[in-house]
């Protein structure tokens, strides 16, 4: 029996997650997740993959989204009551132009001097309507792609084990910012043949594998990169036909509910044989 055993959501894209008992299931993810993005001055996104520093940024939102505070270390504590009213402004992701409010001077002089880089802050307009892709589309705010990562406890144990195979330190689950950590399999990888689940009252479907960037190099308590791992040991086993190296999966939100840790997977539909 497999069962959700962590929950996190990543309000502020990049930055450091809130980890969670129990939160409501949006068609976009967990609530806030990645409502907030920081972007440079002309609106490009920032990511750990150039910006490592991101992932010691602490971001608070209130259960009603109104209110915004982020903490890092040296920094005073920046609190923020929500703008969802303001002009909108143009920002990008991966090339992509999409809308977004800006939080206006107080945040992008903080984020400016935490980054050490002319930042600003952005949040997904109420009106957003995104449409992500993969085999059952669905819908999310700036997360890369997808709704939901999910990962299984059993696929990090699995690296984890190659990896001090050959002498490197086994890494912790934060390296791969899941949004559902799933505990209770023995098989690793098992999330791959996910097709369609429950979890709590939402119901969930598979999109598409999660495709790993250089985030993962990042010491998410540091905000440093660091070596080629875990890039350079998923490269011998989880090659994906693009060239990229997966692990764990992006899900789509079917029917929105409330998700909490000790739920249950209802796994209703497997990956067939020619899947």
């Amino acid at each position: 029996m497999a069962r959700a055993v962590e929950l996190i959501t990543y309000p502020v894209k990049g930055c450091a997650g809130v980890r969670l008992r129990a939160c409501p299931l949006t068609a976009a993810g967990l609530r806030h997740d990645r409502t907030f993005m920081v972007v440079t001055e002309d609106g490009t996104f920032r990511s750990q993959r150039r910006d490592p520093r991101l992932a010691v940024i602490s971001p608070r939102v209130s259960d009603d989204g109104e209110r915004l505070a982020l903490d890092a270390p040296g920094a005073p504590t920046l609190r923020l009551a929500v703008d969802l009213s303001s002009a909108r402004c143009r920002v990008e992701l991966f090339g992509v132009p999409y809308q977004g409010i800006d939080q206006g001077d107080a945040a992008a002089r903080w984020l400016s001097a935490v980054l050490d880089a002319p930042s600003r802050l952005v949040r997904v307009p109420p009106e957003h309507r995104r449409v992500t892709d993969g085999r059952t589309p669905g819908t999310c705010g700036y997360a890369d792609s997808g709704a939901l990562h999910l990962l299984s406890a059993a696929s990090l144990t699995e690296l984890n084990r190659r990896l001090a195979a050959r002498g490197e330190p086994a890494l912790p689950m934060s390296r791969f910012r899941p949004n559902v950590v799933v505990d209770g399999w023995d098989e690793p990888h098992r999330e791959d043949r996910l097709r369609l689940l429950g979890v709590g009252d939402a119901q969930l479907a598979y999109a598409k594998p999660a495709v790993r960037c250089a985030v993962t190099r990042v010491d998410q308590r540091r905000g440093r990169t660091t070596g080629p791992e875990p890039l350079r040991t998923l490269a011998d086993y989880r090659r994906a036909p693009s060239g990229g190296v997966t692990f764990g999966v992006k899900l789509s939100v079917i029917r929105p509910g409330t998700l909490a840790v000790g739920d249950e997977l209802r796994v209703t539909a497997w990956a067939g044989p020619e899947d």
